[in-house]
C-alpha cells in the first residue's frame, strides 16, 4: 500500500469515530473473552448432564488470581516475567487489526494476514521460551509440543485465508470481509467450504481445544499448553488465562467474519455498528456451542495422531487453493 493510500484510509473517517471503534473492539475482546470461555464451559456441563458453573465464573476466577501473590522462581530470567504482559499486548493489538464490527477498522491498513500471524506466533514463541525458562521437565515438554503444533498449524491458517484472498485479489482482512459481504457468490464455492473446514480445525489447535488439547486437564503426560504455564501463579497466571480467552474470541470472530461476513458494517453508523455487534454475538455464540458439542462428543487425540489431523487440515487448505484457481 502506498503512502497516499495510507493517508486516504486514515482520513476517510473522523478521528473521534476511529477512536470509538478502537475502544469498542478492545472492550469486546477484553471483556467478552471470559464470557466466551464461561459459555463454552456452561454448554459442555449441560451436555454432560452436570449443572456446571455460571457463564460469569471466569471473571471470578481471574479476580481471584489477581488477588493472589505471584510466586516466581529465583532461577528464571526476565522472559518468565515479561511473557504474560506480552501475550495480553499482542492479543489487544490483534483486536485492533481484525474486522470485528466494521470493514473500516482504524488499523485496517495494517490488518494483513501475515502481520496477524506474526503477532500470534510472537506470543506462542515467548510462551514456549517461558516454559523452558522455568527449568521444569513438564515446561520443556509442553514447549516442545506447542512449537510442534504451531509449526503444523500456522501454515494452514495462512493458506486457508490466502485461498479466499485469491478470489478477492487482496490479503488485507478488511478488504476480504468487504468483498464477501457485498458479493455473496464468493461464499457459494467449494473452495470456501474447504478453507472454512481447514481454518476451523486449526483454530481448535491454536486455542488448545479438544481434540488437540484439553484446557481442563492437569495430567502432565497429556498436557500441551497447560504444561508451559504450570510454574505461573497470581497475576501472571491471570494474564495468561485472559490472553488465552482473547485468542479464542479473536479466532472465532475471524472465522465468522471471513467466511460468513453477514451483518458486518460496511459503513460506520450507529445502527450499522449495533447490528454488526448483535450479529457478531450470534455467530460467535453458535461457534462456541459447536466447540462445546465437539469437546463433549470427542476425546483428546493421542499426541502422535495430531500430525495426521493437522496435515489433513493443510490438505484441505491446499484443495481450497486449487479449487479457487481452477473452479470458476
Amino acid at each position: 500500500m502506498t503512502l497516499r493510500e495510507l493517508l486516504r484510509v486514515s482520513t476517510s473517517e473522523p478521528m473521534l469515530t476511529q477512536i470509538v471503534i478502537e475502544l469498542i473492539q478492545l472492550l469486546i475482546v477484553g471483556l467478552g473473552a471470559p464470557l466466551l470461555v464461561g459459555l463454552v464451559r456452561r454448554v459442555k456441563a449441560r451436555l454432560q448432564g452436570r449443572r456446571g458453573a455460571g457463564v460469569l465464573q471466569p471473571y471470578a476466577d481471574l479476580r481471584k488470581l489477581l488477588a493472589k501473590e505471584a510466586v516466581v522462581s529465583e532461577t528464571t530470567s526476565w522472559i518468565f516475567r515479561f511473557t504474560p504482559y506480552l501475550l495480553v499486548a499482542t492479543m489487544l493489538l490483534s483486536a485492533l487489526l481484525v474486522p470485528l464490527l466494521t470493514t473500516r477498522t482504524p488499523l485496517g491498513f495494517l490488518g494483513n494476514i501475515i502481520v496477524l500471524m506474526y503477532l500470534f506466533l510472537l506470543g506462542t514463541f515467548f510462551l514456549a521460551l517461558a516454559g523452558l525458562d522455568a527449568g521444569s521437565a513438564f515446561g520443556g515438554m509442553g514447549s516442545s509440543r506447542e512449537m510442534a503444533v504451531a509449526a503444523l498449524a500456522e501454515p494452514t491458517v495462512m493458506i486457508a485465508i490466502f485461498a479466499i484472498a485469491l478470489r478477492v485479489g487482496n490479503t488485507e482482512l478488511d478488504e476480504i470481509v468487504r468483498r464477501g459481504a457485498t458479493d455473496s457468490l464468493l461464499l457459494l464455492t467449494p473452495g470456501h467450504l474447504l478453507a472454512f473446514l481447514a481454518f476451523f480445525i486449526v483454530a481448535l489447535a491454536e486455542t488448545g481445544r479438544l481434540p488437540v488439547d484439553n484446557p481442563a486437564t492437569h495430567l502432565e503426560l497429556t498436557m500441551i499448553h497447560e504444561a508451559m504455564v504450570l510454574e505461573y501463579s497470581g497475576r501472571h497466571l491471570m494474564l495468561i488465562e485472559w490472553a488465552a480467552g482473547m485468542k479464542l474470541l479473536i479466532f472465532l470472530a475471524l472465522l465468522t467474519n471471513l467466511f460468513f461476513p453477514w451483518g458486518v458494517a460496511l459503513t460506520v453508523t450507529p445502527l450499522a455498528v449495533a447490528v454488526a455487534f448483535v450479529a457478531l454475538i450470534v455467530k460467535v455464540g453458535v461457534l462456541a456451542v459447536g466447540i462445546a458439542v465437539i469437546e463433549t462428543a470427542m476425546a483428546k487425540l493421542r499426541l502422535f495422531r495430531l500430525p495426521a489431523l493437522l496435515s489433513g487440515s493443510f490438505a484441505l487448505a491446499l484443495l481450497a487453493v486449487v479449487s479457487f484457481l481452477f473452479v470458476k
